[in-house]
């Protein structure tokens, strides 16, 4: 079970999860939906990050209530082995997701620093996003609130900054011509991102000192912070004609302040991925120490970063990805609906492992269709309605049913 973390203030929270939104791959992620034009781009980001923020936060405010990181709270459904697995699987979908942040930031990084001062060393920058990282989790989440207000806070003003520059004239804002990208596409990519979050944010919940305000409190910060990062990643690739985030930050003529984004941001978001694989991986062995475990998934991402074809890494986080919607469909409904989430003692939940496959395979299917609100919100809704159906037929025919 969780120890007893120090406990945050709804404003430690604000911070950490603003500070998450606050980031490079917020804005990538916003510049893919330019070929739906900034209206449509708006409402998708819009609609999508609603949808995300509900279903963050019913996950932390789980964690919250019952003083359980992520990867424990799904004992609650699947019982002490099935946790063991989703933890496995969530840690190494966070190293691949570590490697990715710290790889993507140091290359825009270099783009920036070789326009700037004609000096390119990627390797340098990736050694040096990692060794921030540490010092991160080696200060703790209650000493890193202070250090990350200050960042997160310099870090939107710069941001604010860019979007004053891309959105002071949107005359000059046009639809990309290049990829297409339909409305369901743009709101399912808006509640990925809010997704990916998913198996991290009880961690920090956990020790809210107001559970449910802490929670509402954080989750607000994430998605009022990560729309914003979308609609400046949407307004920066209508303005600059590319996706491409080096040259974004370079036409909208930031200079050096481009660097101290690109570095602090994927600093502080990247913070959250190594430390919870820390927490993940304590669920399964509990002695082990979250902040030393949290430094080796670092030094472990630096190096895939420097080493790994990481575009194969993304095709394979993607499939993990999909683990969490079923999965927390099914702990919702038990947690939520169905009262039931009372699966601690046992070593596996058969029944709902079994509900856990059938989302999974829902969700590999569904992904080929387009629908207006995206993937996700109905394989949540459809995983939510067998475990009720499941649950009736349990009790009325199959009373022992997932007992073991």
């Amino acid at each position: 079970m969780s120890t007893d973390a120090p406990k945050l203030s709804s404003i430690n929270l604000l911070g950490i999860w603003f500070g998450a939104a606050v980031s490079i791959a917020e804005i990538l992620t916003g510049s893919l939906l330019a070929p739906l034009g900034l209206g449509k781009g708006i409402a998708t980001i819009l609609i999508g990050h609603l949808i995300g923020a509900l279903i963050l936060f019913l996950a932390g405010i789980i964690g919250a209530q019952k003083n359980l990181t992520s990867m424990e709270s799904t004992r609650l459904s699947f019982g002490r082995f099935g946790s063991y697995g989703f933890s496995l699987l969530n840690l190494i979908q966070l190293l691949g997701w570590t490697a990715i942040m710290i790889a993507s930031g140091a290359a825009i990084f270099d783009e920036a620093a070789t326009q700037l001062f004609a000096y390119s060393n990627p390797a340098l920058w990736s050694i040096g996003i990692g060794l921030f990282i540490c010092i991160w989790i080696a200060l703790g989440l209650k000493n890193l609130a202070k250090v990350n207000a200050v960042v997160v806070s310099l870090l939107f003003i710069f941001c604010v900054v860019l979007g004053f520059v891309i959105f002071r004239n949107t005359s000059a804002l046009s639809p990309m011509a290049e990829g297409s990208m339909s409305f369901g596409g743009g709101v399912e990519l808006s509640v990925a991102m809010s997704l990916s979050w998913l198996p991290l944010i009880a961690d920090y919940t956990r020790s809210a000192r107001r559970p449910i305000l802490g929670t509402a409190i954080g989750v607000a910060g994430y998605a009022v912070g990560g729309a914003f990062m979308f609609i400046i990643g949407l307004g920066a690739a209508l303005y600059s004609g590319t996706s491409d985030i080096g040259q974004i930050l370079m036409a909208a003529g930031l200079g050096i302040p481009a660097l101290f984004v690109v570095f602090f941001s994927t600093t502080t978001t990247t913070f959250l991925d190594v430390f919870s694989a820390g927490v993940s991986f304590t669920n399964i062995f509990p002695r082990a120490g979250e902040k030393k475990i949290a430094i080796v998934v670092c030094i472990a991402g630096v190096v895939l970063a420097l080493l790994a074809p990481l575009a194969q890494f993304e095709n394979f986080l993607f499939f993990i990805g999909s683990v969490f919607a079923p999965l927390y469909a099914v702990l919702f409904t038990d947690y939520f609906i169905l009262r039931r989430a009372d699966s601690q003692a046992r070593s596996f939940n058969l029944k709902n492992g079994l509900l856990w496959l059938l989302g999974f395979v829902l969700y590999r299917v569904l992904l080929a269709y387009n629908t207006p609100v995206g993937t996700t919100t109905i394989v949540i809704l459809l995983t939510g309605l067998l475990c009720v159906l499941f649950h009736k037929a349990e009790q009325k025919w199959f009373p022992t049913l997932g007992k073991r």
